[in-house]
């Protein structure tokens, strides 16, 4: 039986990959900080899927925390899924500097050293599979964001060059505006995000879509043709271009 790792798993994108995944049979350790929420989400796991499922509280910017998901990462899982984070404003100059170190801390940092963590392992069975949950904003200039999730890509694009023959698939889901609470927490209410109704993504499309690419030993899934077709226009135009549009919406 497939064991899972999700970080973030307590609502959005890491919930639906944990509902997915034990829908396929796997077996999971879901991670987030609120403790009350993963209960909730492994009893209901285990009542509709007769998953085995184990909570894991952490912090992940909290170093003994992420020690401690490091530390079962290293006793071996099948599937590790990075997809805690959360959003700035763009306005850089005048966001906190420490806010933005925290930032990039969770999405470079903390899923860096979680993938190394679960990597080795992986290597030694010879089979193994790593979701980083990034972006379309990691292909344009879209501030720290953009430039986090731009990293995740490049290094999940060289790690699945260099780890899938050996067994792993290391996948950059890379999805565009989705439906989570992920904009509630940027303090924006239902329908003021300035983003076209026709831009919005439902999170069960994003993992159907990015477990089938991370199956298929595919280094990137951007999910829905409209965000293929921005992401390659993007690349034909001048950075201002780019930037004015990709600045529209939150």
């Amino acid at each position: 039986m497939a064991t899972a790792l999700i970080t973030g798993a307590s609502s959005g994108l890491g919930a639906e990959f944990a509902r997915q995944l034990a829908a396929r049979g796997a077996d999971l350790v879901v991670v987030a900080r609120d403790r009350v929420a993963l209960e909730a989400l492994a009893t209901d796991l285990r009542d509709r899927h007769r998953a085995r499922v184990e909570v894991l509280a952490a912090d992940l910017l909290d170093d003994d925390a992420l020690a401690a998901v490091e530390a079962r990462l290293a006793d071996g899982v099948d599937v590790l899924v990075n997809n805690a984070g959360f959003g700035l404003d763009l306005a850089f100059a005048r966001n906190p500097i420490d806010d933005e170190v925290r930032h990039l801390r969770l999405h470079v940092e903390a899923a860096m050293r979680l993938t190394h963590a679960a990597l080795g392992p992986m290597l030694a069975r010879g089979r193994g599979r790593i979701v980083n949950v990034a972006s379309v904003a990691g292909f344009v200039p879209r501030g720290t964001y953009g430039a986090a999730k731009g990293w995740l890509i490049s290094f999940s694009r060289w790690a699945n060059v260099v780890y899938r023959p050996r067994g792993v698939t290391v996948t950059a889901v890379c999805p565009g505006f989705v439906h989570t609470k992920f904009h509630e927490r940027l303090g924006l209410a239902p329908g003021q995000e300035g983003v076209a109704p026709g831009l919005w993504l439902d999170a069960e499309t994003v993992v159907r879509q990015g477990l089938r690419a991370s199956a298929r030993g595919r280094a990137v899934s951007v999910p829905s043709w409209r965000y293929k077709m921005l992401v390659a226009g993007s690349r034909l135009l001048p950075d201002g271009a780019v930037v004015k549009a990709a600045s529209r919406g939150r």
